[in-house]
């Protein structure tokens, strides 16, 4: 990606403390990918907040390459094993899916499980960032990528999962309660203060569970900042990433994520706030979540009328997600600059999904 004024480089030099041992590596992949017998050059991924993803380039050929950051993990995060499982599939029957080629468990290689898989190239929209320059910013291109990005959502939830091997993936009996209760775990874990609003949400969301759809295959993550957009073409998304949270599970889950991230003018302060000067749905052209909503409704036949309760619960998960990523820096398990902003984010998040709940009947 060409670089301007506000615009992080794509990718640049490893960061010194995210170093690994080069040498290995390209021994172990040597007769594992082609051309993988070349000399090895690395770059670092700039984006992203979880997972360290690094560019592998042997001579003219380039791989992605990705990892768990470094420090104590979240029981159940950062799991390679299941990025690499669903992406060595999905791509069959879903084609933004990069494909996973190689998958190792080995961590006296680079010190943690990897997965390896293939390059797909063209633009992001990155966090905190400015749009990219090369995307067209006219209402037009900008109302196409919205309908894409839903749309490749709807079509994800249409793979018939079975059929490329991921029957037993997940376990959508109970699905959304596992969700609730394991994120109120994490985020005991992971808070660096007391938010009593997260507590009361938690206990809130566990006694008013709607009945879940049929399952479906879930990205769980599907925002944005996950996708990549042709070069030529603002209506057509050439990349789906960041799959290591994938299940066979609720889908109103998934969109429901979607719409947790969107955000509207509309919006309280606070939550506008969360994306630090950058909130690219702002911009003219951009669906509302009303729309969003329609599109989705339409693609795929499912009744959203319990869609407030999933919306609401995106937020409350993503002030533990946020919370997650936060305390590692609290904890200097990472000097990434990007992270010291984030501890008033998990309040403003839970505010939200209050918010939204009210409208269900919750009282705070």
């Amino acid at each position: 990606m060409a670089n301007s004024v506000g615009i992080t480089p794509e990718f640049g030099d490893v960061r010194e403390e995210e170093q690994l041992d080069w040498s290995k590596l390209a021994a172990y992949l040597r007769d594992k990918l082609p051309d993988a017998d070349r000399p090895l050059t690395v770059q670092q991924f700039r984006g992203g907040h979880s997972n360290l993803t690094y560019l592998l380039r042997f001579g003219d050929r380039e791989w992605v390459m990705r990892r768990p950051p470094f420090g104590p993990l979240p029981v159940g995060g950062h799991d390679m094993s299941r990025e690499y499982r669903v992406l060595s599939r999905v791509w069959q029957a879903f084609k933004p899916a990069p494909r996973a080629m190689v998958f190792c468990d080995d961590t006296s290689v680079i010190g943690a499980p990897f997965f390896v898989m293939e390059r797909r190239k063209g633009l992001l929209v990155r966090m905190r960032q400015p749009l990219p320059p090369e995307l067209p910013k006219d209402p037009p291109s900008l109302r196409r990528l919205s309908e894409a990005f839903v749309d490749t959502l709807a079509d994800l939830h249409a793979v018939d999962y079975k059929e490329i091997g991921l029957g037993e993936f997940g376990k959508p009996e109970g699905f959304l309660k596992r969700q609730i209760t394991g994120w109120m775990s994490r985020w005991e874990k992971a808070k660096t203060r007391e938010v009593p609003l997260m507590e009361k949400l938690g206990a809130w969301f566990l006694e008013n569970m709607p009945e879940s759809p049929p399952p479906a295959l879930i990205h769980n993550d599907f925002y944005l900042h996950n996708v990549m957009i042709d070069f030529n073409d603002p209506g057509k998304i050439v990349g789906v990433f960041d799959w290591e949270m994938a299940t066979i599970g609720d889908p109103l889950v998934d969109f429901g994520t979607s719409l947790g991230y969107w955000r509207e003018k509309s919006d309280p302060e606070d939550l506008l706030a969360t994306g630090e000067g950058e909130v690219h749905t702002l911009a003219p052209g951009f669906m509302s979540r009303d729309e969003l909503m329609q599109r989705y409704a339409k693609r795929t036949g499912r009744d959203l009328a319990n869609i407030p309760f999933y919306w609401a619960w995106a937020h409350w998960k993503n002030a533990t997600v946020v919370e997650q990523i936060y305390v590692r820096y609290v904890r200097g398990q990472t000097t990434d600059p990007r992270f010291a902003n984030m501890g008033t984010h998990a309040p403003a998040l839970a505010c939200a999904a209050a918010r939204i709940a009210r409208r269900l009947g919750f009282k705070d």
